[in-house]
């Protein structure tokens, strides 16, 4: 049992997937195309496919289907069968040629009985039958049109995508997010006859919406599969009220219960709430490259953990904006390339400056042995020096395809070392460290006073300045280092002007972002008033002070900052006296977060494993995303 357990299960998942795709048409939805790319790549299904008259094709309503040379499909889908996503293959298949449909779920059939609300005594008598799965493969032959064709429908936990040895994400769960007390109203008024829940402490899987609740089942079903795996019985442990509910599905979950009889490992798994710590989240203290790459380079389509470079300095093309999107862009997982993925993994360990060195030790030693003519340099790394190295392969094809995993992670740094946002980062880690000086000797009332005069207009601001989204980030980062205010005249006051303040910059933004247009609920700056602007940042500062408060039910980790010292993450729990410790965190880890962890426990027990889940990868500006969204109780299931 390794940390690297975590790639090998995702991948003996798509192996069982790549057996069934010979010469076939694939279909695939975001989250299984997010797992297969950190997993094993798309080259490794296109070579299982094997056939040029087939393709990979998005599983969405308007996908093309299959013509008269394209007998056979496969669907990976990472949701349940039932509801939209039924009707989506239904419509593809009948506007197809298809003689034989495989479909594979992500999504366990236990959890396909408590969706079609089987009770749990009527679900237990039916171990070893799969009568949802067999009545979909009897529809997807009346679909094709002959009932005498070949259907087969069946699970595969496609949950992760490794990232690293000791970290892996859950793309279908990107968009889970810790609970904040302003749900509990929310959950209150969605059970009139029931008792009322007095705080988030109260929150248990009876009181949670039944598309949330199914969405945890969704992810415990696959964790139980990872367990079972790593041939682990877990101990659960939680930190945080929808991490606590979490754990005690996994504790619960029925399927497993056989597997832990006979699993000769044993592991701790610790659930904890990220909203118990946004700091580690918005924060600039990481001093971490891949940190700075993911935020400063836009998001691969359709992925919420990669980014897309630029690899137009690789061709001849002139290098402006126009040309951008006429060659594919390179991004940060190469699965299948060892050197650049062994760069990869030094970059998620190492410091910016070692990591920006190891770039360029890299792009040395291949330049060497591809014998172009490179001119050695030492001292300090710049984007410059980096794509002289790289633009050394522009033209030997040879040495491109040799080293082209190693070119994606050196034009990935040089774009990020040049971008504004990375100047920007030293901006903001120097004013957080002057906001953790201020609320250790002053009160929240001071702190906001200070931010008020860097609220500046679009009319006034320059590229030093903090737009509305950056604005967001500073706040979220003050409210969650204070422990949970008192409310006072000043700090009303203090309140009242920033929030007048942002909702007067909101209201002249030229164009809305799609942040601001999720927290005015507007789309576009035309349409916006002050009046809509004002009861937006109302709604923000209901959203902060439940994130001051985040920490009032804990009896330990109360706080993540301790006055005169610049370490102010959340302690982590200790871990216990099992060899494997997985911890998930629920609504996102950075880099760092994800090193440090892993360093932590190597020092304080050595010889224990770790291995860091989550369900996405973090910058700052993805958490006033996942704060401000209105859709937490009620996610979308795909039915």
């Amino acid at each position: 049992m390794s940390a690297s357990g975590v790639l090998s299960f995702t991948q003996q998942g798509w192996e069982q997937v790549l057996a069934k795709v010979k010469r076939a048409v694939v279909y695939l939805d975001a989250a299984c195309a997010e797992s297969l790319h950190w997993g094993c790549g798309s080259t490794r299904l296109l070579e299982a496919v094997g056939s040029p008259e087939c393709h990979l094709l998005e599983f969405e309503p308007d996908a093309v289907g299959g013509g008269a040379r394209q007998p056979k499909a496969v669907f990976v889908l990472s949701r349940l069968l039932k509801g939209r996503t039924v009707e989506i293959l239904r419509d593809i298949i009948c506007r197809s040629h298809f003689q034989y449909c495989v479909v594979v779920t992500a999504v366990s059939h236990a959890v396909h009985l408590t969706a079609n609300h089987v009770p749990a005594a009527a679900a237990a008598e039916m171990e070893g039958q799969q009568p949802v799965f067999e009545q979909l493969e009897e529809k997807l032959c009346e679909w094709m049109g002959n009932i005498n064709y070949t259907a087969e429908v069946f699970h595969v936990p496609l949950l992760l995508a490794p990232v690293a040895p000791h970290l892996a994400l859950t793309p279908t769960f990107a968009s889970l997010f810790p609970l904040l007390p302003q749900d509990v109203h929310l959950l209150n008024s969605a059970r009139p006859d029931k008792r009322k829940l007095g705080s988030l402490g109260d929150v248990d899987a009876t009181a949670l919406t039944p598309e949330l609740l199914l969405q945890i089942r969704c992810l415990v079903s696959g964790l139980s599969s990872l367990c079972e795996h790593l041939g682990v019985r877990e101990e659960c442990f939680a930190v945080g009220s929808l991490s606590r509910v979490i754990a005690a599905d996994l504790a619960n979950y029925a399927p497993a219960k056989n597997r832990r009889k006979t699993a000769a490992g044993r592991a701790s798994v610790i659930f904890v709430d990220r909203t118990l710590d946004l700091t580690g989240a918005v924060g600039h203290h990481g001093d971490n490259l891949v940190e700075k790459i993911i935020s400063a380079l836009p998001q691969l389509p359709g992925h919420t953990n990669d980014v897309m470079v630029n690899m137009i300095e690789l061709t001849s093309l002139q290098t402006e904006e126009e040309n951008y999107n006429v060659v594919s862009p390179g991004c940060l997982a190469q699965s299948n390339d060892t050197t650049a993925k062994a760069l990869w993994e030094a970059l998620l360990n190492t410091k910016h400056k070692e990591a920006v060195m190891e770039v360029r030790r890299h792009l040395v030693e291949a330049a060497s042995r591809e014998n172009l003519p490179i001119k050695m340099s030492m001292g300090r790394v710049t984007p410059g020096q980096l794509m002289s190295y790289i633009q050394l392969f522009k033209n030997n094809l040879k040495a491109l395809m040799n080293h082209c995993g190693l070119l994606q992670l050196g034009l990935a740094t040089a774009q990020t070392l040049k971008h504004p946002q990375t100047a920007k980062w030293d901006n903001f880690l120097a004013f957080e460290r002057l906001l953790l000086q201020s609320i250790g000797e002053s009160a929240m009332s001071v702190v906001l006073n200070q931010l008020l005069p860097m609220i500046k207009p679009v009319t006034q601001r320059t590229n030093e300045d903090y737009s509305p989204e950056e604005l967001l980030i500073l706040l979220i980062y003050i409210y969650s280092v204070t422990e949970e205010l008192t409310a006072d005249k000043d700090l009303g006051e203090a309140e009242e002007k920033v929030k007048k303040a942002l909702a007067q910059v909101f209201c002249e933004e030229s164009e809305l972002s799609p942040l601001l247009q999720k927290i005015t609920d507007c789309d576009s700056s035309i349409n916006l008033t002050f009046h809509k602007s004002k009861i937006a940042t109302n709604e923000l500062f209901t959203s902060l002070r439940d994130i001051a408060g985040a920490r009032s039910l804990m009896k330990q980790f109360k706080s993540v900052y301790v006055p005169g010292n610049h370490t102010h993450q959340v302690s982590r729990p200790h871990p216990s006296d099992h060899p494997l410790l997985i911890l998930f965190v629920v609504g996102g880890v950075t880099v760092s977060e994800a090193k440090m962890v892993k360093d932590l426990v190597a020092s304080l027990k050595p010889g224990t494993q770790v291995i860091v889940l989550s369900t996405r990868l973090l910058k700052p500006l993805n958490i006033p995303e996942l704060l401000f969204a209105t859709d937490r109780l009620h996610p979308d299931l795909g039915f």
